[in-house]
């Protein structure tokens, strides 16, 4: 028979006995086969072929299953719903236990060999530079309270911090304030051309040095030692030796994580150094002349003042000298001048014979 002669395919006749052709399809194939002779024949041999492949799976699975799942199926009795679910509940858990262990130890085995065959996957390579940039500036002021008083409310403004603070204040001598303020990377200029306007610049300077490399290298250096702590762990765990094994393993793991520690100190270091750049400013107050001639008679008297300044010095300096040297001066004096007698008696008394 050939089945595309027909209105009706084969597979349409199939899907009709397993009850999954539409509505409408299903009324056209039951006409179709009241009438058609060899579509009943061929919905029989493939309703008988069906039943037997039912029968050979339920044996086949009847032979792997005890008690009353197996006597049922060997019987010919249909399991009930909740039958089959204690069976399919029964065969998950069974592959449950012994699957699921074997897989979690190849995912274990092969997340450990990931890790040991490199660090290429765990180091971080910054998507830019890492510049850290540093700043100096100096000025001087002539309102020193106020510019301090700005400076505390410049760096509050652009999220800053105060590293360091040092305030000078000697008697007779301007005042000198010196703070490391912390800004961050994005706000450091807005902060230099804010702290400029509070006096006369006497000297800027600004540098940036790259971390990049450091950063990759610690972090690299960083994994590797995380990576030698857990090998370590799970040697210990695993260890069944000697006491004298088992307490150099932990004295190693002591030394790893001390490692670890400091190298994720000078981490969080660096990034800091590169999101907050350091601006050390000096603000140094103005000096304030003592005398302020503006006449003649004043210049003289500025003059006369100075003169006598210097008198008194010269004579204490030369009193300081006398009183600090003179005992000294005496007695070369008086031993250079006996020398110098005897010399010039002896050349006298060989020259003219006296």
């Amino acid at each position: 028979m050939q089945v595309n002669e027909h209105p009706v395919e084969q597979e349409e006749v199939m899907a009709y006995l397993d009850g999954e052709l539409p509505s409408d399809r299903t009324a056209l194939v039951t006409e179709h086969m009241e009438e058609c002779g060899e579509c009943r024949r061929l919905a029989a041999e493939l309703h008988d072929v069906s039943g037997q492949l039912a029968n050979w799976q339920v044996e086949r699975a009847a032979a792997g299953l005890p008690g009353k799942v197996a006597s049922a199926l060997s019987g010919g009795r249909r399991l009930r719903a909740w039958e089959w679910s204690a069976g399919l509940a029964a065969v998950f858990v069974l592959m449950v236990l012994l699957v699921l262990p074997k897989m979690i130890n190849q995912a274990s085995n092969a997340k450990l060999a990931t890790r040991e065959t490199g660090l290429t996957a765990y180091m971080t390579t910054p998507a830019k530079p890492m510049i850290a940039r540093t700043s100096q500036l100096t000025l001087i002021t002539k309102e020193f309270d106020k510019a301090r008083g700005a400076v505390e409310d410049i760096l509050k403004r652009h999220r800053g911090y105060l590293g360091q603070l040092d305030v000078v204040a000697l008697a007779d001598t301007p005042r000198t304030f010196t703070a490391a303020l912390r800004v961050p990377t994005d706000q450091l200029d807005p902060t230099i051309a804010e702290i400029k306007k509070l006096g006369q610049v006497e000297s800027e300077s600004q540098s940036g040095e790259d971390v990049t490399r450091q950063y990759v290298d610690l972090d690299a250096r960083l994994t590797n030692a995380r990576n030698t702590e857990q090998r370590l762990t799970a040697l210990l765990r695993d260890r069944t030796g000697k006491m004298t094994d088992v307490l150099a393993v932990e004295k190693e793991i002591d030394r790893v994580r001390g490692e670890i520690e400091q190298m994720e100190a000078q981490k969080k270091t660096l990034i800091n150094r590169v999101d907050f750049a350091t601006l050390n400013v000096t603000l140094r107050e103005a000096s304030k002349a003592q005398l302020s001639p503006h006449s003649t008679w004043d210049r003289f008297r500025t003059a006369g003042a100075d003169g006598y300044v210097s008198l008194v010095a010269g004579v204490v300096g030369a009193l300081v000298f006398l009183l600090a040297y003179g005992p000294s001066l005496l007695l070369w004096g008086a031993i250079s001048f006996f020398i110098v007698s005897f010399v010039w008696k002896r050349w006298r008394r060989l020259k003219f014979g006296r």
